[in-house]
């Protein structure tokens, strides 16, 4: 069970007390701490949670009263719903942390979101994904055998000024269905996600990390991490010696532009590369498994060229990348039903901090994302993990006051 307590100071503390042995819903939490301590349950085991920390991509949540020790674990907040931050509080939460996680878009995604024009859906941010760590290939193969993520088996091609080369090599691709979003999604079912809430600020009070957002958050947390983006993660956790670090990786932007045409356009190929371009990416959202067949292509510019123009209007933009488009892929201009575009700020590393992750065991505060480990979506995934190893390494049990 999940029990709400108020600290000296009136601020609302959640714990997430799992027994197995007592049942009384009358019992308080200092008395279960006073039991516990006289039993010695609170003796912790140093030992290398690498090899405990099971990768289970089929666990589910846990319900009240599954363990046999009585436990008091640390509330924990993470921000950013991308796959680094979700990952982190789906492991937290499966082992019976409380955990919330705020997240200031519509839904759950990070990069891997998806925008909907009814009844058109795109991928505009990460396109595909690979698996070459041992540990994420376990989640995506039970991903696959859930449906929520297959192969993507695309004509690709590489486009230089109008010529056009198909391509061909061994990398296997893989996307989620029937969005980019779709293994954030599995992994917040259940979860306490906050959507359409950014947080601004935190700092260290006496009982935990206040955090200040959007929308009031009465809680106070014994736990913070931040999946945000570099800039975003080193501003709101300005008051740590983590901030030093995350401020030293520069993110790049990257505009994108989405066309919907009323015709299959016939071309060659299903995806590109391109070169020598405002663009260095175009595909075929309707190439993938689990879309509608429209034609609705996604382009991607280059940093160079999304920094060259990061305020310009999204219509100029949008003009400026389909002209391009054509002119890559050696085609006549076709005319689309409409376009839009988005700008990510900050879609990539410039160069990742290769720390897997950061953590303040002290202050009990961490950060990852693929800005801490490679600029995919598997770097986001192992920075996320990495960090989860690291907090049960460091803080398996109740906090300092809870003793």
């Amino acid at each position: 069970m999940t029990r709400q307590v108020k600290s000296p100071n009136g601020a609302v503390r959640r714990f997430g007390c799992r027994q197995r042995c007592y049942t009384n819903e009358n019992l308080t939490i200092s008395g279960i701490i006073l039991f516990a301590r006289r039993v010695g349950m609170f003796k912790v085991r140093r030992e290398k949670v690498v090899a405990m920390l099971e990768l289970d991509p089929y666990k589910p949540l846990p319900n009240p009263g599954e363990t046999a020790l009585i436990e008091i674990r640390p509330s924990v907040a993470v921000i950013g719903g991308g796959l680094s931050g979700m990952i982190a509080a789906r492991l937290l939460a499966e082992r019976g942390y409380p955990v919330t996680v705020f997240d200031k878009g519509r839904q759950p995604g990070g990069r891997g979101s998806i925008r909907v024009e009814d009844p058109y859906t795109f991928d505009h941010g990460c396109q595909y994904f690979t698996a070459r760590d041992r540990r994420f290939q376990r989640y995506v193969e039970a991903w696959i055998e859930q449906g929520i993520v297959s192969l993507w088996n695309a004509r690709r091609a590489s486009c230089l000024r109008g010529a056009v080369n198909l391509v061909h090599d061994d990398v296997t691709r893989y996307v989620g269905v029937p969005g980019m979003n779709a293994m954030v999604r599995h992994l917040a079912s259940g979860m306490d996600v906050r959507s359409g809430l950014e947080i601004t600020d935190s700092r260290r009070v006496p009982g935990g990390w206040q955090l200040t957002g959007t929308k009031p958050i009465p809680e106070l947390f014994d736990l913070l991490i931040s999946s945000a983006p570099a800039p975003q993660t080193a501003n709101v956790l300005r008051t740590t010696r983590l901030a030093e670090e995350a401020a030293k990786v520069n993110m790049l932007p990257c505009w994108t532009a989405m066309a919907v045409f009323d015709y299959d356009l016939e071309l060659p190929f299903d995806a590109a590369h391109i070169s020598a371009s405002p663009l260095v990416w175009a595909a075929n959202n309707g190439s993938k498994p689990g879309r509608s067949r429209h034609e609705c292509w996604v382009m991607q510019a280059s940093p160079s060229w999304s920094i060259e123009h990061i305020d310009d209007a999204p219509d100029a933009v949008a003009e400026a990348l389909l002209a391009a488009f054509f002119e890559a892929a050696g085609a006549a201009p076709v005319t689309p039903r409409f376009t839009r575009s988005h700008r990510w700020r900050y879609a990539s590393p410039e160069e990742p901090l290769r720390a897997e992750c950061l953590w303040d065991a002290e202050e009990w505060v961490g950060a990852c994302g693929d800005w801490c480990h490679s600029a995919r979506m598997e770097g986001a995934f192992i920075s996320g993990l990495t960090l989860v190893e690291r907090v049960l390494n460091d803080r398996p049990r109740a906090p300092e006051f809870c003793r």
